[in-house]
């Protein structure tokens, strides 16, 4: 007997399994983050060019990582949203803009951090550093666009096609280290090479991705039910059921 995982796209039906999953997410995340911290800021090797000044990049990058990958799930749930007409994945691209938004500012704050003892400023318009910057205004835009428009529909159709026309943003990020002469250096973890740093940062990196990871989707759960309450008029359907007795007075 096959599952029927369809019924799920329904909100009414995801909610109390979003519900469900969200204290497993949050256990994951709150463990792998406080691992990957402990491993990166106390037993990770200290750099022999940056000293410990470099261990801000175990928080840096991996939000680096997640404001990119984040901006790329929301413009594929806005996009299904508008093919398909699915109510449910428009909310869930409303639900991650603010993780997004959050990771983006993350990096640029911790990238400030770093910068400034590396290359004694806190803020040089790199062709990264600005490229980031306004992937944090399209997080701003989607979520502002979709703010200023009352009708619903509209407001999903147009927030969808900015977070889609912004995904262009993210090959310019992700590859402007080797398309321009920019201050960051080149990617140290790769799908196609071997790794340019010692196995405990690797792991330490790691780890803080990982967690990451598992805190955006306990974070977007919590959100996605929120929105799915205030924009399905639920929060009375929510509310538990009075005692008979009580109903019986009110009646």
């Amino acid at each position: 007997m096959s599952f029927n995982w369809s019924k799920f796209s329904a909100p009414l039906a995801f909610y109390p399994v979003a519900g469900k999953m969200i204290p497993w997410f949050s256990v994951a995340a709150a463990l792998t983050i406080a691992a990957g911290l402990y491993v990166g800021l106390l037993i990770a090797p200290t750099d022999f060019q940056q000293g410990d000044s470099y261990r801000i990049i175990f928080v840096h990058v991996p939000a680096a990582w997640m404001s990119m990958f984040l901006y790329v799930v929301m413009a594929v749930w806005a996009g299904v949203g508008m093919g398909l007409n699915a109510r449910l994945s428009f909310m869930m691209a409303q639900a991650i803009a603010p993780t997004g938004a959050m990771f983006t500012f993350l990096a640029l704050l911790t990238g400030a951090m770093w910068g400034k003892p590396t290359w004694g400023a806190w803020w040089v318009w790199d062709a990264r550093l600005t490229s980031e910057l306004i992937l944090l205004f399209q997080y701003a835009g989607v979520m502002l666009l979709r703010t200023s428009i009352d009708d619903m529909r509209r407001a999903d159709r147009a927030s969808g096609v900015c977070a889609l026309v912004g995904v262009v943003n993210i090959p310019i990020i992700y590859y402007s280290v080797q398309w321009w002469n920019t201050l960051h250096q080149g990617a140290s973890v790769s799908m196609t090479a071997a790794p340019k740093m010692a196995t405990l940062m690797l792991v330490a990196m790691l780890l803080m991705t990982f967690g990451f990871w598992m805190y955006s989707i306990a974070v977007v759960l919590g959100r996605v039910r929120c929105v799915i309450l205030e924009r399905e008029n639920l929060l009375a359907w929510n509310k538990p059921s009075p005692a008979p007795e009580v109903a019986e007075a009110q009646s």
